[in-house]
């Protein structure tokens, strides 16, 4: 089942998303539904709710988690289970670290959310290379290896650009115009 985009801000309430992250996740929603909308126009066989679900619900357990040593995504993962949603889990799970990392033309909503929550620095759509200097910064610690993590992940950030928007009418860089002169149109609700 895949919650309505109601239902994703109803549980945001109920796991206490500090506004933070609710605006963090808006904004990946509007960057995912953009360039899922894009793909699907393209003849990509992907769903625009599921992307955009999985985008809004990326951080649910990010709240519940800030003080611990449990990984959001994983605790988010057992969230959406725990809830009927299991067409999520795997996107809030991965939204991360894709664990299979890319496969060689194909983006799926997992890719495409995993993508978009690369593009968004707290609420603001920002480059690639901007936001990996903001995690590495944030999440690296000084330690040059967690770094070196860090950078081979964003890899497959850069991959997922280059192949999804080999096919979409629209550049990586045009992405912050469009999402902020577009609201995204998801049946009678607009992000």
């Amino acid at each position: 089942m895949i919650p309505a985009v109601a239902e994703c801000f109803q549980l945001m309430d109920l796991y206490e998303m500090l506004p933070n992250i609710r605006e963090h996740s808006v904004m990946v929603g509007r960057v995912a539904g953009l360039i899922a909308k894009g793909a699907i126009e393209a003849g990509l066989p992907l769903s625009l709710e599921l992307t955009v679900s999985g985008a809004l619900l990326h951080d649910i357990a990010k709240t519940p988690t800030l003080n611990s040593d449990l990984r959001h995504d994983e605790v988010g993962r057992q969230i959406c289970l725990r809830h009927g949603f299991d067409e999520l889990a795997d996107i809030v799970a991965e939204h991360v670290v894709l664990k299979n990392g890319v496969e060689s033309g194909c983006c799926t909503e997992k890719e495409i959310v995993y993508y978009a929550d690369k593009r968004v620095l707290h609420h603001e759509i920002v480059a690639l290379g901007a936001r990996l200097e903001y995690i590495i910064e944030r999440y690296g610690n000084g330690d040059e290896l967690m770094g070196e993590r860090i950078r081979r992940n964003f890899q497959h950030a850069h991959q997922i650009e280059e192949q999804l928007f080999s096919s979409l009418h629209f550049a990586p860089h045009e992405v912050v115009d469009l999402v902020n002169g577009h609201a995204l149109d998801l049946g009678g609700f607009r992000l």
